[in-house]
C-alpha cells in the first residue's frame, strides 16, 4: 500500500474518529438535558404533593380544632343551662330563708 493511501487512510479515520466523538458528545449533551428536565419534573411533582399534603393536614386539623371548640361549647352552655336551673330552684328557698330571717329579726327587737 503506498504511503499517499495509508496516509488517507489514517486522515479518514480522524475525521471519522472525529464525528463519531462530536456524535457522542451531543448524545450526552441530550441525554443530559433530558435527565435535568426529568429531575425537575421529579421535583415539581414532589413539591405539590407536599404542598397539597400540607393543605389536607391543614384542613383536617382545623376541622378538629373546630369540633373540639363546639364540643367545649356546647359542654359550657349545659353547664350554664344547670347552673340557671338550679339557682331557680333555690330562688324561692332564698326567698323564704329570708323572710324567716327578716321576722326573728323583727321580733327579737320588739
Amino acid at each position: 500500500m503506498p504511503r499517499e493511501q495509508v496516509l488517507r487512510d489514517i486522515k479518514s479515520a480522524e475525521e471519522e474518529a472525529e464525528e463519531i466523538v462530536a456524535e457522542a458528545e451531543d448524545d450526552h449533551e441530550q441525554r443530559l438535558e433530558a435527565a435535568r428536565e426529568e429531575a425537575e419534573e421529579i421535583r415539581e411533582e414532589a413539591r405539590q404533593k407536599a404542598d397539597q399534603w400540607a393543605e389536607t393536614r391543614l384542613e383536617e386539623a382545623r376541622a378538629e380544632i373546630e369540633d373540639e371548640r363546639d364540643r367545649i361549647v356546647e359542654e359550657g352552655e349545659q353547664e350554664c343551662e344547670q347552673l340557671r336551673a338550679t339557682a331557680g330552684e333555690n330562688t324561692d328557698s332564698v326567698v323564704e330563708d329570708v323572710i324567716e330571717m327578716f321576722k326573728e329579726e323583727v321580733h327579737a327587737q320588739t
